[in-house]
């Protein structure tokens, strides 16, 4: 039986104002997912719509629509930008859906019954774009610490949630298992700003927002978004329906990678609502960092005004689906924030997928066809540089898996391109065209050849979870099908010699950095 793996995004508020920075965790995810199949286990990856609140309901009245015909045009659009990046998800939920909303009453429900949600009265400031309540210490600038912007005073009848109830057992959680919520950084935070001072009761329903899930039994009261958000991890895999198997296969999730922005919901609110009801907790929680735009975060409810070209509806048409996730996956560090200019992506395009990636595979195919006649030559007598080759080969494959054990895309990336440029540096050392003057060194120039082929199929098999298309087109002139083949040719000895290679088409052509610059500028 196959080892199962279960990743999640958090579900996004639905936009057609999606930018680089807000397709990040997808293409994270989809990458980690995608790696986890390669290694054989079972995967189920889920991404979804967040679709209840006050502010879908303005968004829809603003443009003349009910809350659903709004929503439909929005989440068709979403779903076409994830195709479009090449995101394979196994299940799209959306909060609006029928089993969903069903599966939330009965929990909330529980929880009622259970004594850890009791109704009072809520007075506080909100925040209607980020959908959060926040006490005065918490603002900044008197504003919404995440958006900057203004918050409003509500007061109403509400129910509420114990959370002040679980502070030990959320410190307890955090000490006993280091590797729930990673980096280490956001631990820090939640103790310190959440923990430590103690946490409050949080209001878990409205009276004033009408769209959302309803308390069945007070109907007057509609669930806040947070607690309906949450548990679509859950409900997606058929937590309280009649067919739960897929929450018995998948739950407890392998990892909720998130952005940091959202971590206290997930590191404090979450565990405590899933102890309240004894269910499994999450296995890990990784808040990653924000994507820079100028040195400042761009986000759904915060536009910065820059001219950077940040839109991938712009980019992947003219620059490929690879390049925005390569971009995405290795530019920023994970856990960390990492900083994007347009400059940055193209002058990435050049150097790594065109001189480093692509000119590796044209240059050692045009040898081979040359030199060989496109046959898989054989490995003889080896040479201190074929050692050295083979030796960082290995060593970097131990080196990504280690990487994606931690999740961490853009080491994984680095490690794989460092495959590469040792197989450019060994070009450069062995001289192969040389070799092919000397009628002496037919066995020696056919060594060279076949450690350039290893090195080509070995560091393309890493790189199909991060970069699938031009991976793909690679590994297909090798007769590799790593949908269905996985890693089973990860190493370096196993190309059958006598076959003979496919062709690859130019991988991705040389760009003039300044003209891309100026024609992007008047796009944008």
């Amino acid at each position: 039986m196959k080892d199962t793996f279960y990743i999640t995004t958090p579900i996004y508020y639905p936009s057609r104002k999606f930018t680089l920075g807000n397709c990040y965790t997808t293409v994270i995810c989809d990458a980690v997912a995608r790696f986890n199949k390669m290694e054989g286990r079972d995967v189920f990856f889920l991404t979804g719509t967040d679709e209840h609140g006050q502010k879908i309901s303005a968004s829809a009245k603003a443009v003349g629509k009910t809350e659903m015909e709004y929503l439909n045009e929005m989440i068709d659009d979403a779903k076409k930008l994830w195709a479009m990046l090449g995101i394979e998800y196994d299940k799209f939920i959306r909060t609006t859906d029928d089993y969903h909303e069903k599966a939330v009453q009965k929990i909330f429900k529980e929880l009622y019954e259970k004594g850890y949600i009791y109704k009072g009265a809520y007075k506080g400031l909100y925040c209607i774009p980020c959908e959060s309540f926040w006490t005065e210490s918490q603002l900044v600038d008197g504003k919404c610490p995440d958006c900057g912007r203004e918050v409003i005073a509500q007061e109403e009848e509400a129910y509420f949630f114990k959370l002040s109830a679980f502070t030990d057992k959320l410190l307890k959680l955090y000490k006993e298992n280091p590797e729930f919520l990673e980096p280490q950084t956001r631990v820090n935070e939640m103790v310190n700003n959440f923990l430590k001072p103690g946490l409050s009761d949080v209001c878990v329903s409205r009276t004033s927002v009408k769209w959302g899930v309803k308390v069945d039994f007070d109907p007057t009261h509609t669930i806040y978004v947070w607690i309906d958000a949450l548990f679509n991890y859950m409900t997606a895999l058929g937590f309280k329906s009649d067919d739960d198997s897929l929450y018995k296969k998948f739950w407890p999730a392998d990892v909720h990678i998130i952005g940091k922005e959202i971590v206290r919901f997930h590191a404090i609110i979450w565990p405590a609502l899933l102890m309240a009801l004894d269910l499994p907790l999450p296995k890990r929680i990784f808040g990653h960092g924000w994507m820079l735009f100028g040195g400042d975060k761009l986000s759904k409810s915060k536009q910065t005004g820059l001219k950077e070209c940040i839109d991938p509806r712009i980019l992947v048409p003219r620059y490929s689906a690879d390049a925005v996730r390569y971009i995405l996956l290795r530019e920023i560090p994970f856990g960390s924030d990492g900083n994007y200019t347009t400059e940055i992506f193209l002058s990435r395009f050049n150097s790594d997928l065109v001189n480093n990636y692509g000119n590796l595979v044209s240059r050692t195919l045009s040898m081979l066809k040359k030199y060989n006649s496109s046959i898989i030559p054989a490995r003889f007598e080896e040479e201190e540089a074929d050692k050295n080759l083979i030796f960082t080969i290995d060593k970097e494959i131990e080196n990504v898996k280690k990487h994606m054990k931690n999740f961490d895309v853009s080491k994984s990336l680095a490690s794989i391109f460092n495959i590469f440029s040792s197989a450019n540096k060994y070009i450069e050392a062995t001289e192969p065209f040389r070799l092919a003057k000397d009628e002496g060194k037919k066995e020696r120039l056919q060594t060279v050849l076949r450690n350039l082929l290893e090195s080509i199929k070995v560091g393309s098999l890493l790189l199909y979870p991060f970069l699938p298309d031009c991976a793909s087109k690679v590994l297909e002139a090798f007769n590799i099908n790593p949908r269905k083949e996985g890693f089973k040719s990860l190493n370096t000895n196993d190309l059958p010699v006598g076959n003979t290679m496919g062709e690859v088409s130019m991988l991705f052509p040389r760009l003039d950095i300044e003209k891309e610059l100026k024609e992007l500028s008047e796009l944008t």
